[in-house]
């Protein structure tokens, strides 16, 4: 398939493009930029005019709920929803039914996941067997069998000796470690934010020394150990600027910051929103205006969805009980535009956030648009409107808390290896 694009907005944050020009796909690769090679002819030509064109988003946490949460959502309705928020490449979190302890079941998720011929799915191997935090996992077969890093997910790992072991191994094999920073016993019971809004309204507080005390340990393993670590949804203003002196000092970590903590915050709760119930919580208004502030300036490599789709009876529930979670992969896109726009940020630096480096922090060949790179385009109308409703997510998740908010900026095409897999009107 020969596609011609024409007439668009090109914009690749990895070159520090930004200029109208034509982009010419063929066998699945870039064939050509701003003119056709020799001998071109499309099969299909999209007009792209008032459109922008950019690499294929890079989503760092996706929950597709298989195995084992089908009730939840279905790995063809997730990466549908992947390729309607214009995403191209995701990983995915090893905290599934049974856990991606086993190169079998991560070889099994690859394959039905090749096999919808949607988004390219990255694995994240479970550090410990079973998330259970008492035995490593064979980190170098469940690379072979295709993971890109090792992760706890949002499992407690209380033992320090087994993180500090599993961070030496990883160094040794230069293998990623992505860790969420929370000491389990400080949060312990814990479903919001400690601040003015968690007292008011009597709900079992987590304070921000939960995410400094353990992030701090972690920092300090990682220095200890040279492993290179992904510090996954940061939430609090101490963090950030524990990271920005930890980058200082040449430690080899990243980090993200979910798109909802850039936008929210603890006031968001308003009469106990079971769809504001997170993990991390909603922190105070300070510590968001810290987020997206770090993400201006670098400190935050990326910008993720930490998309958790959850059936509607599970947030059907009083705000403690309620499970945690929300579903974000299509809103990934419009929100990133609303913090750069709110931020004065260029739109060259926005898409920065949700392509180029979360690709980097990946370790994939995604994020960019150059000549002989694979084609994964997202095509999308910066000015128009939509309303966030249960009709207008093909998530099965519709827990968002964002629901009935008009968001600017719609994915009108979306394309892997030089196939569209996403049109819309």
């Amino acid at each position: 398939m020969k596609i011609h694009l024409k007439n668009g907005r090109l914009i690749d944050p990895a070159s520090g493009t930004d200029a109208r020009q034509d982009l010419f796909i063929a066998a699945g690769k870039i064939a050509g930029i701003g003119s056709a090679p020799a001998g071109f002819s499309a099969n299909r030509t999209i007009d792209a005019d008032g459109l922008v064109v950019c690499p294929g988003l890079v989503d760092l946490a996706v929950r597709l709920r298989e195995p084992g949460f089908e009730y939840m959502a279905t790995l063809e309705t997730e990466m549908g929803a992947a390729a309607a928020g214009g995403v191209t490449s995701l990983a995915c979190p090893p905290d599934t039914d049974p856990p991606l302890d086993e190169p079998g079941l991560v070889e099994m998720l690859k394959f039905r996941a090749r096999n919808l011929h949607q988004s390219h799915v990255y694995p994240v191997g479970a550090l410990s067997i079973g998330l259970k935090g008492t035995r490593l996992t064979e980190m170098a077969e469940l690379t072979e069998a295709g993971c890109v890093a090792f992760s706890h997910a949002d499992a407690p790992l209380n033992d320090h000796q087994l993180l500090f072991r599993a961070l030496q191994y990883a160094a040794t094999f230069d293998f990623p470690v992505w860790l969420r920073a929370q000491d389990s016993a400080l949060a312990r019971g814990g479903v919001a934010h400690d601040g003015q809004v968690a007292t008011r309204l009597g709900l079992p507080a987590i304070p921000v020394t939960a995410e400094t005390v353990a992030l701090s340990t972690i920092l300090l393993l990682t220095q200890a150990t040279g492993a290179r670590v992904h510090l996954c949804r940061l939430s609090s203003a101490e963090a950030m600027q524990m990271v920005r002196e930890a980058k200082q000092r040449g430690l080899r970590v990243t980090c993200d910051v979910a798109i909802h903590h850039a936008h929210l915050s603890e006031m968001d709760i308003g009469y106990f929103d079971a769809n504001c119930h997170l993990t991390p919580p909603l922190r105070s208004q300070r510590d968001r205006a810290a987020l997206r502030d770090a993400l201006a300036d670098g400190t935050v490599d990326a910008l993720c969805s930490d998309h958790t789709p959850v059936d509607e009876d599970a947030k059907q529930l009083p705000f403690g009980e309620a499970e945690s979670g929300a579903t974000g992969v299509e809103l990934l896109l419009p929100l990133a535009l609303k913090w750069a726009e709110e931020t004065k940020l260029p739109l060259l630096q926005g898409l920065a956030r949700i392509t180029s480096e979360p690709a980097r922090v990946l370790g994939v060949d995604a994020g960019r648009i150059e000549t002989g790179a694979t084609a994964d385009v997202c095509i999308f109308d910066p000015e128009r409107y939509w309303k966030v409703g249960p009709d207008t997510l093909k998530s099965l998740g519709k827990n968002t808390p964002f629901t009935g908010i008009e968001l600017k900026g719609r994915v009108r095409y979306t394309l892997v290896e030089g196939q569209v897999i996403y049109e819309s009107a």
